[in-house]
């Protein structure tokens, strides 16, 4: 009966605490986001087809991306690292929510000696206790609930780190896969190059033999297929590095990698993105911000447990038990039982705990800087993304036309040059127009994708804050 009459009123100061600690300290809720009302850049066009960044890119029209994002996000170190983060924060946020309540340990303890008495007569004594013990520092002043609230909002930033991480390997993965399709399709330009290069050479050392043309004619074609031999190599040896970066990135065996490539130079398109118009809606989808807004509440829980620190603390500890006494052949038992409270009082620590308060109250500021740094560099992510897909998009058109009609303008002159009636310096010339031209058409293209894809990640790629109270 002693002993439930103890633990009830243990329980009831448990209840009576965790219902009556107040915090010290500020109170914290999240601050606006410093966006403009609206976005400068123009806003893409998308029908009601637009699609979900949650399945971007399953949505390209070509099923490698989904697989090579499916693989990296499978096997990438970055991602394994900050899933083990968000262990490490779930443990500590556990730790510090136990923290608030009482610790309750058993103990098992004997003692046998043996003594001579005064007849001479040995005396044998056992003694053994068994109990329970209890410790309980009460939240009188919230320190312990704002370290569990702190611990826990350090897991949800660690979480959003995680989920940041996860967009950022995914659109890395489409960009470099774009990236190498391009530079495949700007070595096949270079290819065809080179071999309408060692045409001319043909066709110039025979009119040079047969004195229709110069000997400086046929040393200017040879140093033209020489250059254009070197940048064919130098291009192929770009293509070789984007396909070094995509087997590090998705863990996938190169020869597979190359095998799953083929020879293919076509861009993936994907579908278009619809984007909000009021940027604080889109900074909501932002992971990387979540983490920092939850850094800024872990700071500012923080502060509240160093300000509680300055503050009284009350310990209750007690313990019930069973004594049991055998001594000589005759035994006996009864119960134990004891309550301490502790009330301790800071007075002098020579200004350490206001310096604590005064370097948590810092940390806050910092958190704070971080977290607008975030939301600054969110929207200029944005409005830079929605700058170079509108910007593609017009060039794209005037691109293909450059593109066209320097070609003809190749073939016109090189027809003049057989004929007779051209130069061997206006087919170079029209030669290196067309070349930019055909080379700059694929570097639009591949902008427009990469900018869809940049669009993708500074939107957040679908990923939704969890709802808090």
């Amino acid at each position: 009966m002693q002993y439930r009459k103890v633990v009830n009123a243990l329980g009831m100061l448990a209840a009576a605490s965790l219902m009556q600690a107040c915090a010290v300290g500020p109170h914290y809720a999240p601050p606006a986001a410093e966006a403009p009302a609206s976005f400068h850049a123009s806003l893409p066009q998308a029908d009601q087809r637009a699609a979900d960044l949650r399945d971007w890119w399953r949505q390209f029209d070509d099923p490698l991306v989904a697989q090579l994002v499916d693989a990296a996000q499978a096997t990438n170190p970055t991602l394994a690292q900050a899933l083990a983060r968000i262990e490490q924060a779930r443990g500590s946020a556990g730790s510090a929510q136990g923290a608030r309540f009482p610790e309750l340990n058993a103990g098992v303890s004997g003692n046998r000696s043996k003594t001579t008495g005064a007849d001479g007569v040995p005396v044998i004594t056992t003694t053994s206790l068994r109990g329970l013990d209890a410790s309980w520092e009460l939240d009188l002043f919230g320190a312990k609930r704002k370290a569990a609230d702190a611990a826990e909002a350090r897991l949800a930033a660690r979480t959003a780190d995680w989920h940041a991480a996860r967009v950022s390997l995914a659109a890395e993965v489409g960009s470099t896969l774009v990236d190498y399709r391009a530079c495949v399709a700007t070595a096949q330009t270079l290819e065809q190059d080179l071999g309408s290069r060692m045409q001319t050479l043909q066709l110039t050392e025979r009119k040079v033999k047969a004195g229709f043309m110069s000997a400086a004619d046929s040393t200017l074609i040879n140093a033209s297929a020489a250059d254009a031999r070197q940048r064919l190599v130098a291009q192929q040896a770009n293509c070789d590095l984007n396909i070094k970066a995509l087997v590090t990135l998705t863990g996938i065996a190169e020869q597979d990698l190359r095998a799953k490539l083929g020879a293919s130079a076509a861009l993936p398109q994907p579908r278009a993105i619809a984007v909000q118009s009021v940027p604080a809606q889109a900074l909501q989808q932002r992971p990387d911000v979540e983490a920092a807004e939850r850094e800024l509440a872990a700071a500012s829980a923080d502060i509240n447990v160093a300000e509680a620190a300055r503050y009284p603390r009350l310990t209750l500890t007690g313990n019930v038990g069973i004594a049991g006494l055998r001594l000589s052949g005759a035994s006996n038992s009864d119960s134990t039982w004891s309550f301490a409270p502790a009330l301790t009082l800071p007075l002098f620590d020579a200004g350490r705990r206001r310096a604590d308060v005064h370097v948590a109250q810092a940390r806050y500021d910092e958190a704070y800087a971080v977290y607008r740094q975030r939301v600054q560099g969110a929207v200029r992510e944005i409005e830079e993304a929605l700058v170079r897909l509108d910007s593609a998009a017009r060039r794209q058109d005037d691109a293909q036309a450059a593109a066209r009609d320097y070609e003809r303008y190749f073939e016109l002159s090189n027809d003049r040059l057989r004929a007779g009636t051209g130069s061997m310096f206006e087919l170079e010339d029209a030669r290196r127009s067309a070349l930019s031209a055909r080379q700059n058409l694929i570097g639009v293209q591949r902008e427009r994708v990469t900018a869809w894809i940049a669009l993708y990640k500074a939107l957040g790629g679908g990923w939704t804050a969890t709802p808090r109270s």
